[in-house]
């Protein structure tokens, strides 16, 4: 008994200690955890600051194509404790400048800041290259720099050793306390109150009373005195039972009585339970019966279920073709109204190009005369003011005309890139919108058509571009192709306003309208008034979707014959 004891006393020791070491352990990892994370932290702002100090520089030296100054500017950097590698790629994904560690990135470019975790205990950061040049922005590349779990590792470590060497004397401290106490308070009394519940005696029970001494009011002197009351108890117990017995052995005759009584009545009761058997087959015979006739009507029910089912996939798989087939159609009707624009821009890019080549070739007449007359020693002060006057003048042409082309291909360049993409941005809504009419001038630059756009300046919203850029254009050519046909002049309003957390776009125009029938159908797939003549039925189809799926709004038209057409769509900021 007294191993048994020990036991006892030793486990239940055992398990405080294992409590007490795993809390010790968690909390010792935690510290040490919250102290890399925080460590962490430190060193990723440390590698934002970096690129406060170092993306300026970066980004002028790759605009301006200089590689030896972008790897002499990495080697820098790689010059610092925390970078312990570097990557810096070009505007088309090719890797300029490599350092130290690095991991295989994804080919595409970066439009924003990312910081990722990689394997092996590596992190990097990653930030774009923006130049910044007459009020627009241009990605010209992108600049990755990794550090890693040494570099922080090697921060903290006298910290991780503080707190280990902490855990390890509070814990032996701990464990000293534990056993005197468990020995003092628990192990012996249990001992001795085991030794004297090991000799009871069921004849004698009155001397088997526990006789230790407890000093301390606890559950052990609660026990000794639980133990004593069990023992009276039990005293008392040994007499009732005898008198008990007595009280049995008559209840056993009255018993026997009974069972007599019993007997007939369950007799009786047989004969019973035959006849309602008997019952009870007949009404099974008619179940069965039942039943034949529910299987036959249940395979009847699978039957047509199966021929149901066939026709529902038939259905299915026309539905999928009608759908790839109305998607191929969108895609075309996007790249026709692309390639539209294509066309006219490059035909008014032409016209500031002709002039500035001709500007040049003027410009290199002149100077070729100046030359001649400067060799031949018959340059005169009036032939050199003669010369840059005309150079003045030639030069403010090329500028003037250069910028036209640059303006026209930013805003072509802008438009076209956000009608083949779905990426969300910020933009700003009235400089957006003026692009796209710039865009599309050349579509009706021999017509007096006027756009009247009123949209407050600082209205910045994110969302898809290419769904802006897609239904201005479709409303704006749909003006002109059908509104105005067979008008020289026309008046198109576009007004913005900013309601809350949504924008509202009101679209107006003075041209033929539509009727009530049309109107209806204003919105249906393949539905043109223009069948036959290079309508295709798309155009208010896709705006629709654009504004309901790619916008999360809602888009509303009204018209009448001669009234013009209006719309109103509604959308979130964001």
């Amino acid at each position: 008994m007294a191993a048994v004891k020990t036991g006892l006393s030793r486990k239940l020791l055992a398990r405080v200690l294992s409590v007490y070491f795993a809390l010790t352990l968690l909390v010792t990892l935690g510290q040490i955890f919250t102290e890399y994370l925080s460590t962490k932290n430190h060193v990723e702002s440390e590698l934002q600051t970096l690129k406060n100090t170092f993306s300026s520089s970066l980004t002028r030296a790759l605009w301006e194509l200089n590689h030896d100054q972008v790897r002499a500017i990495s080697e820098g950097l790689m010059s610092l404790p925390i970078v312990e590698g570097l990557q810096v790629r070009g505007e088309n994904g090719n890797y300029i400048a490599e350092y130290g560690i690095r991991v295989q990135r994804s080919p595409n470019p970066i439009d924003r800041e990312i910081i990722e975790d990689h394997s092996s205990g590596i992190f990097s950061y990653s930030f774009p290259l923006v130049f910044k040049f007459s009020g627009r922005e241009s990605t010209v590349g992108d600049v990755t720099l990794y550090s890693s779990f040494d570099t922080i590792f090697s921060r903290i470590e006298v910290g991780v050793f503080f707190l280990i060497g902490n855990a390890i004397v509070k814990t032996t401290f701990l464990v000293f306390l534990f056993m005197t106490a468990f020995r003092t308070m628990l192990s012996e009394p249990l001992q001795a109150i085991t030794e004297q519940m090991g000799n009871f005696d069921p004849q004698h029970p009155e001397e088997s009373k526990l006789s230790i001494k407890l000093e301390d009011d606890n559950e052990l002197l609660q026990l000794k005195e639980s133990y004593n009351g069990v023992i009276d108890d039990l005293i008392t117990s040994n007499s009732k039972l005898n008198q008990a017995q007595n009280e049995l052995t008559l209840a056993n005759k009255k018993l026997d009585d009974q069972n007599l009584i019993l007997e007939q009545e369950v007799a009786k009761k047989t004969a019973s339970l035959s006849q309602i058997m008997l019952d009870l087959e007949q009404q099974k015979d008619e179940l069965i019966a039942h039943q034949r006739e529910l299987r036959q009507e249940n395979e009847n029910r699978q039957y047509i279920e199966a021929e149901l089912r066939q026709r529902n996939q038939e259905l299915a798989s026309s539905m999928n073709t009608l759908k790839q087939a109305q998607e191929q159609l969108l895609e075309s009707e996007r790249m026709a109204s692309l390639g539209g624009l294509v066309a006219g821009i490059a035909h008014d890019v032409n016209t500031p190009l002709g002039v500035s080549v001709t500007a040049a070739s003027f410009l290199q007449e002149r100077l070729n005369n100046l030359k001649t007359d400067f060799e031949d020693k018959s340059l005169t002060s009036k032939n050199m003011a003669s010369f840059i006057d005309e150079a003045e003048q030639t030069a403010l042409l090329l500028l003037n005309n250069l910028e036209r082309a640059s303006d026209l291909i930013a805003s072509f360049k802008q438009v076209a890139v956000d009608q083949t993409s779905e990426t969300e941005r910020e933009i700003v809504l009235n400089d957006y919108i003026n692009e796209i009419i710039q865009s599309l001038k050349p579509s009706f630059k021999q017509k007096e058509y006027q756009i009247n756009v009123s949209c407050p300046a600082d209205l910045v919203v994110t969302c898809p571009p290419g769904a802006i850029a897609q239904i201005v254009t479709n409303m704006i050519v749909n003006s002109i192709t059908h509104g105005f046909e067979g008008r020289i002049t026309g008046t198109i309003t576009l007004e913005v306003k900013e309601e809350g957390n949504m924008v509202s776009l009101y679209y107006s125009d003075n041209g033929k309208g539509l009727s009530e029938e049309e109107l209806s159908k204003l919105f249906d797939a393949f539905y043109t008034t223009k069948r036959g003549k290079g309508g295709s039925g798309l155009g208010t189809h896709i705006m629709y979707n654009l504004v309901t799926q790619s916008l999360n709004g809602q888009i509303e038209a009204q018209s009448a014959i001669d009234k013009g057409l209006e719309y109103f769509i509604r959308f979130p900021k964001n």
